[in-house]
């Protein structure tokens, strides 16, 4: 069963569908710019994806014509100025700068995907764009620069030169660019089936993949990104003989001797 939360003044969406959460921009008249309530709500939508164990995967996306025009300059100047955006209790950053994470995110895009909505994809695990999206890093011609993980993340995805020509110009570019510099995974029609592809993604990762080896898998990952590779290679026995011990990994194994698909129950 599905169950959704937020009144009609939300401007972002928070549906349960299964183990997946699916999280919705919703101020589709303003582009979806980020004001501080719109950051603070996204917050919250992480913050319960990251705490309930039920929840498997998140899907991220943008009710409209839009992904994101950016922040509401003139609602978050303040906070410009300050360089402080407040989470609220039990919120998490939802550009992922606040420590570990365990949960997959997969983000559909189109139309606009201006300055901070390319970092929230970037800070997504699999991205879907669609073929109408358009991106720009344009905070250095606002005096400003790309503070949501994009001075870093963007050069480890797209590679150094391919980062620097957006983040340094402004310029936009379009989604066969964002394909080929591997911004996103996948390029399909619309908004519409750009968020249809992202749940299905989800989806397959709910249905079919383990969830404590989903998290034990992004972890290793994370681990050998911020660590080294000797730091992961020192928890790869150990890890596996952790989920072999558990319920899901006697699944594993019976429903390989069996022939069949797996019954994951997430312990």
């Amino acid at each position: 069963m599905s169950a959704t939360s937020g009144d009609a003044g939300s401007t972002v969406t928070v549906e349960r569908d299964g183990h997946m959460l699916l999280m919705g921009l919703n101020r589709p008249a303003k582009r979806n710019a980020f004001t501080r309530q719109m950051i603070g709500e996204l917050a919250s939508a992480y913050g319960r994806l990251e705490a309930d164990d039920d929840l498997w995967c998140g899907v991220l996306f943008a009710h409209g014509d839009h992904f994101t025009g950016g922040l509401d300059m003139l609602d978050v100047g303040a906070e410009l100025v300050s360089g402080e955006f407040a989470v609220p209790e039990g919120g998490r950053d939802p550009w992922r700068l606040d420590g570990n994470w365990s949960k997959p995110v997969v983000a559909a895009a189109q139309g606009w995907v201006m300055t901070l909505g390319i970092e929230l994809l970037l800070a997504a695990d699999i991205r879907v764009a669609a073929r109408d999206a358009r991106f720009s890093q344009f905070e250095i011609r606002r005096g400003i620069y790309p503070f949501g993980g994009a001075t870093f993340r963007f050069p480890r995805e797209a590679g150094w030169g391919n980062a620097m020509r957006w983040i340094l110009t402004g310029e936009e570019f379009d989604a066969a660019e964002a394909h080929r510099i591997g911004l996103v995974q996948e390029v399909v029609g619309d908004g519409a089936a750009a968020v249809a592809r992202a749940k299905e993604i989800a989806g397959v990762i709910c249905e079919r993949s383990a969830p404590l080896g989903v998290r034990t898998a992004l972890a290793s990952a994370h681990r050998a990104r911020e660590h080294g590779d000797a730091a992961a290679i020192a928890r790869l026995r150990p890890d596996i003989a952790r989920l072999t011990a558990t319920a899901d990994g006697a699944e594993g194994v019976a429903s390989f001797a069996e022939r069949r698909d797996a019954r994951f129950t997430g312990r």
